[in-house]
């Protein structure tokens, strides 16, 4: 897989992880929310995961 070098993701869970080196493999993701007022980064969420 060709690892996008503008997102890095250390979630090796992801089918998008690049593999050897924490990158997505997409062209780009969707970043969400599960908060109605999100005040922390904790508080985001990657919307392209899918579970490898």
């Amino acid at each position: 897989m060709n690892k996008n070098e503008s997102i890095k993701c250390t979630v090796q869970q992801c089918k998008h992880h690049s593999g050897s080196v924490d990158y997505c493999t997409l062209n780009a993701i969707q970043v969400g929310t599960h908060e109605a007022n999100p005040t922390v980064p904790e508080c985001t969420d990657c919307k392209s995961f899918v579970l490898k």
